[in-house]
């Protein structure tokens, strides 16, 4: 690595830095604790090393074999292996400024949808945003009220947190990509009936695999539901490895739940370290 490279990656550390110090004083404590390591781990990457954190976290003590734990980690990786070419045409389609084929045919299914009783109440149509190149995809609930006035996912209170939340784990909101159960703002915020999520999830499902991730982390309990096609609290589906037609999924608490419910953010803190060690396993 060149001197001027180490020099740029050490003022972007110096300014996540300062970013951390602000969150601390603001009361989001339980973020800044572990993100000196991740972002640690982010410039190890960039110099073409493996962090001992992640070199750690990807072996398996001997005695998991027993258990299967080894066997569901084999399927992880080949799940990540099997899509990695798809999700580099994704990320050529990108850098040229333009939208994977079956994630445009999905959005324009989406157009003027009348499909549930949501729309009539809505002012945009959030669809979703974000890269497809980290291969990393939160989904969320549905919009809110400035989600559904900006025609953008997680951008009120919630959002501004879910953006410490990606932050935390070395990456910037534009490097992930963004989306929703439904696409359109049900009355008062409430949570979406079981007709509106049926009529709406399978285009969630269709975004999903043209966006080919390499981890799904599900925001709340509804999103959880969903993607696990049963019933089940979110602290019963947390703390664990699932898989979504081939694709890791882990399951958190959702920004707005942590608004009210900041004991839960160390719990949280968890389950996103989880996210990165899956992540930076299937860059390996």
């Amino acid at each position: 690595m060149s001197d001027t490279s180490t020099e740029e990656l050490n003022a972007c550390f110096e300014r996540l830095r300062w970013i951390l110090a602000g969150y601390a004083a603001g009361g989001v404590i339980d973020w800044h604790r572990k993100t000196d390591e991740a972002f640690g781990n982010a410039v190890l990457e960039a110099a073409g090393q493996k962090s001992p954190a992640l070199a750690e976290a990807s072996e398996a003590p001997a005695g998991y074999a027993a258990g299967g734990v080894n066997d569901r980690h084999r399927k992880i990786d080949e799940a990540a292996a099997n899509t990695a070419g798809e999700a580099a045409g994704n990320a050529v389609l990108e850098a040229t400024g333009q939208k994977s084929p079956a994630l445009a045919e999905t959005s324009e299914a989406l157009a003027g949808c009348n499909r549930c009783r949501l729309h009539s109440g809505r002012t945009n149509l959030v669809f979703g945003e974000g890269s497809t190149r980290s291969g990393l995809v939160f989904v969320g609930e549905g919009p809110g009220f400035d989600e559904d006035r900006m025609g953008r996912p997680f951008v009120g209170r919630a959002g501004k947190l879910l953006d410490k939340m990606i932050r935390a784990i070395g990456f910037e909101r534009e490097d992930v990509y963004i989306c929703n159960v439904v696409k359109c703002r049900p009355p008062e915020n409430r949570t979406p009936l079981p007709d509106e999520i049926a009529a709406c999830s399978p285009f969630l499902f269709r975004q999903i695999e043209a966006l080919k991730p390499k981890i799904i982390c599900a925001l709340g309990g509804c999103a959880s539901q969903t993607l696990l096609g049963k019933t089940c609290a979110i602290g019963q589906a947390r703390g664990k490895i699932h898989l979504w037609r081939g694709f890791p999924l882990i399951c958190t608490y959702h920004p707005a739940y942590l608004l009210r419910n900041a004991a839960q953010k160390a719990a949280t803190w968890q389950d996103l370290k989880e996210v990165l060690r899956v992540l930076g396993s299937a860059n390996r």
